[in-house]
């Protein structure tokens, strides 16, 4: 049985005892009549030949609360968006396919790029937050959920307990964080528990226990890819086009909820998808190692919209923190390892970490070049100001799209 202590800045919901499956589902049907929730699933046209979206689909097929699937399709052009609209036409729930590389998406794209606003280059976060802004144009929808294309174990009760703690009427969270144990025969989660974790370390023995560094350091995984929000939090957030999405997410979402309208869920799931690549001893960064940059360039522009003093000392002593925290954190997961049988290789850990280290020292050495950074894509209120009838015109597209 896990444990129930609440020990962080945020409120962790955890998993405890039976299921419940059955009673949170019925629950969620008489909440979504006043609350409508939408899912988002962010899809590469190549997860659609993988092993996991089927059985994804398979368990959706059976959720009774959803008002509306989005599939944010990036990669594919003309015959790949027909096949994915034919695939997902499986679903009983209302879906609509969002091709972000199509003619009609791209026109819309471009008048907000005419206003001046960012919108980075194609991947996730853009695919994800023109999602949002589709379902936005339906007034109906007071909360969305995300979650990736590519888990292998998905089971529907994740669904149910990512959106419970946003759509039940009395909890009054804002945005949900899921999180779960990432372990086969060895432990995962190799950017978080030797990246992410450790810089967190540094940073509050550099510059104090900050309220932002005591938030970030309360997920248990930050890095998870699922996440449900309220239908006001996905029009005010701003949404990183880089692996910096999840950190720079939840520093957005710090900076208009504050953490007390924020949670994490136990997924209560054996979680397994696909793993990068860790991009070690690569002659440009790719894999784990640019995710370990953009991560960290997403933290300092976050800690300096807050008013850290990001001085030349601070710089100095950030990476050699951060090492001594990386060797303790090997130490720890090493004695994980051991008393569950578990496969673990300190070195080939402390090898990733001493790359981790040298993107550390990139992003830093951008950072004091540009502190600002590359800008986040703009909350959709903020789009909608600068170009009136944005979301309808986005709804027209991707209806269009989908034959009306």
């Amino acid at each position: 049985m896990a444990d129930f202590y609440q020990n962080g800045e945020i409120t962790t919901l955890h998993a405890l005892g039976p299921d419940g499956a059955d009673r949170r589902e019925a629950e969620l049907v008489a909440y979504a009549r006043r609350r409508p929730v939408a899912l988002v699933l962010p899809c590469l046209y190549s997860e659609l030949q993988g092993p996991a979206l089927a059985g994804i689909l398979e368990h959706l097929a059976r959720v009774p609360y959803l008002h509306e699937v989005v599939v944010t399709l990036g990669v594919a052009g003309p015959d790949e968006f027909a096949h994915a609209r034919e695939y997902f036409a499986r679903l009983p729930q209302p879906v609509r396919v969002l091709w972000n590389d199509g003619p009609r998406v791209g026109e819309v794209k471009a008048r907000i790029r005419a206003a001046r606003l960012p919108l980075g280059e194609p991947g996730k976060g853009l695919a994800a937050w023109l999602a949002y802004g589709y379902l936005l144009g339906d007034e109906r929808v007071a909360a969305v959920a995300l979650h990736d294309c590519d888990i292998v174990t998905y089971d529907r009760g994740l669904l149910d307990r990512l959106v419970y703690p946003v759509v039940h009427p009395s909890l009054g969270y804002a945005f949900c964080k899921g999180y779960y144990a990432r372990v086969t025969d060895r432990l995962h989660g190799r950017v978080t528990r030797m990246f992410v974790s450790p810089l967190l370390a540094a940073l509050e023995t550099l510059l104090g226990p900050l309220p932002l560094i005591r938030y970030l350091g309360s997920f248990r995984y930050p890095l998870a890819g699922e996440f449900s929000m309220a239908a006001d939090v996905a029009r005010t957030v701003r949404t990183p086009a880089d692996w910096g999405l999840e950190v720079g997410t939840l520093a957005d979402v710090f900076r208009s909820q504050g953490p007390g309208r924020v949670c994490q869920v136990d997924l209560d799931l054996a979680y397994e998808h696909k793993h990068q690549e860790t991009g070690v001893g690569a002659s440009r960064p790719q894999g784990l190692v640019r995710m370990a940059r953009e991560i960290a360039g997403a933290v300092l522009q976050a800690l300096a919209a807050e008013g850290a003093a990001l001085s030349d000392g601070f710089f100095r002593g950030l990476g050699p923190a951060f090492l001594a925290r990386a060797e303790d954190a090997a130490d720890r997961y090493a004695a994980v390892a051991a008393i569950n049988g578990l496969a673990y290789d300190r070195h080939g850990e402390l090898v990733l970490a001493e790359s981790f280290g040298r993107a550390l020292e990139a992003a830093a050495d951008a950072f004091r070049e540009r502190p600002t950074g590359t800008a986040p894509i703009p909350g959709w209120n903020r789009v909608a100001a600068a170009v009136p009838g944005i979301h309808d015109q986005l709804r027209a597209a991707v209806d269009a799209d989908n034959g009306g």
